[in-house]
């Protein structure tokens, strides 16, 4: 049997992650051991968890490292073949673990694993079934949205959601983890892209369900979140892409930026986009030389393509390798 380390990474998680370890502990496959990185909670979360979950293992931080780092810092110290990563704002179903490692019985030769995220508030909606990245430089949770009925069946995609994932442990450490530069936002489709790159593609899990609230600490249009999110967006992109494609596509994303500007300006909001992209151009180079070979035609055959399918946040899903 493979043994599983769970980790979460919270920051002033409230009600949020007692549900979240509760969920937990119904799992019909027990994990090996579950580590709580707490990043400097000020809602006592954290401690309060630690109390009522005394198994746990509890990480306690005297900062906020984010969540690339915090997750890190527990898989740094982790013992099992497989780390599942687990948000706080999502609530695993009790056969969530064990549909994971299920399914890494039937595709042993990847190294990711990503599940199906419903809707927490309407159950009925997607929230999540593998991560996507468009061609003018957009990543997005595929199916975002869309009905439960129309959910994708079990296959290939780019990347999963970090939200809700199973690692190989070997290949995470292999690949350097989670880079902690990201802070939060696209830090999973990096990572995602440099084990694609190394490993293939990951599977999508439709029958590992949790439900996931989304951004619930941090807010979907908060500076906060728009900020990491674009920044990181131009980040992964440049850290990845394979030169044909970067350079190549590279007028057509700076009209994406323009007009996202745009938009940001008439939520009043745009000072939050416009510092995360100045300094995503700021690192550009650096990320460039960080960048791991990457086959243009394999890399090509997973983004999307179709401006009207990253509208409609289509998940891109191969049902073969």
């Amino acid at each position: 049997m493979a043994s599983v380390s769970v980790i979460i990474v919270n920051y002033n998680g409230g009600e949020a992650l007692q549900r979240c370890l509760a969920a937990l502990a119904t799992q019909t496959l027990v994990p090996d051991e579950v580590f709580l990185v707490d990043n400097a909670s000020q809602d006592g979360s954290g401690e309060e968890a630690a109390r009522a979950f005394p198994s746990i293992t509890y990480l306690p931080q005297d900062q906020n490292l984010g969540f690339a780092a915090g997750n890190n810092v527990a898989a740094r110290q982790a013992k099992g073949d497989w780390l599942a990563l687990l948000n706080p704002d999502a609530y695993p179903e009790p056969d969530w673990l064990a549909e994971l490692v299920e399914g890494t019985r039937r595709h042993p030769d990847a190294v990711a694993f990503g599940s199906l995220q419903l809707m927490a508030e309407d159950l009925g909606r997607i929230d999540g079934a593998g991560d996507c990245f468009h061609a003018l430089g957009s990543p997005y949770r595929g199916h975002h949205g869309w009905p439960r009925e129309a959910e994708p069946p079990e296959g290939f995609v780019l990347s999963p959601c970090a939200a809700a994932a199973l690692y190989r442990r070997d290949a995470f450490e292999a690949a350097g983890g989670f880079d902690e530069r990201f802070f939060c936002y696209s830090e999973d489709v990096d990572l995602g892209m440099r084990l694609f790159a190394q490993h293939g593609p990951a599977v999508h899990l439709p029958k590992a369900i949790v439900l996931h609230e989304g951004s619930k600490i941090t807010g979907r249009i908060s500076p906060f979140t728009i900020y990491h999110g674009h920044r990181n967006r131009l980040w992964a992109w440049a850290k990845n892409a394979p030169p044909l494609l970067f350079w190549g596509l590279m007028p057509a994303q700076a009209l994406l930026t323009l007009f996202l500007g745009l938009s940001f300006l008439r939520r009043g909001v745009a000072g939050a986009y416009l510092r995360g992209v100045r300094d995503a151009l700021r690192s550009l180079p650096a990320m460039r030389r960080a960048r791991r070979p990457l086959s243009t035609g394999l890399f090509a055959r997973y983004l999307v393509w179709s401006p009207v399918k990253l509208r409609r946040r289509s998940v891109k899903l191969r049902t073969q390798r």
